[in-house]
């Protein structure tokens, strides 16, 4: 009888262990916040929003679709000089702040001028994480937000 009492207390104890990943499990948990689309006054126009990461491990943002856009790009701001690149990184327990005049998402050759309340569709991709698809709200042109950026 002591022998299964400690069997079983020995296998509750993995099953316990086992089921304890959550924040400490070696892997990114991402939220997105804070987005908004200034709306377009041509062909282009940009995104912002925060992407933020509870988790243990980096990550980084390599990918954008919507179908309002042709194309998606992510772009990097330094020294007031803006260029595409190829991904930006998350850093775990950190958050990458996609803001006017920073780093931010170009949607080019729009397909459809989003207006003012409406939302746009997008999907985020990453290195290592699972897709995420936000619906980012158009805002006027001169929005500017208080808080979040």
């Amino acid at each position: 009888m002591r022998r299964r009492a400690g069997a079983a207390l020995a296998v509750a104890g993995a099953l316990a262990l086992a089921g304890c990943g959550g924040a400490d499990d070696g892997s990114a948990r991402l939220s997105v916040g804070s987005a908004y689309m200034p709306q377009p006054v041509s062909d282009m126009a940009a995104g912002f929003l925060t992407i933020t990461n509870d988790g243990d491990a980096a990550d980084r943002l390599t990918s954008v679709s919507s179908d309002v856009a042709g194309q998606v790009t992510v772009h990097e701001t330094v020294d007031g000089a803006m260029q595409e690149v190829e991904s930006l990184d998350i850093p775990a327990h950190g958050s990458l702040v996609l803001e006017s005049g920073g780093n931010h998402l170009m949607f080019e050759r729009l397909k459809r001028e989003p207006k003012q309340g409406q939302k746009v569709s997008v999907e985020l991709r990453f290195a290592h994480s699972d897709p995420v698809t936000v619906e980012i709200p158009v805002k006027p042109a001169t929005y500017r937000p208080t808080t979040g950026h």
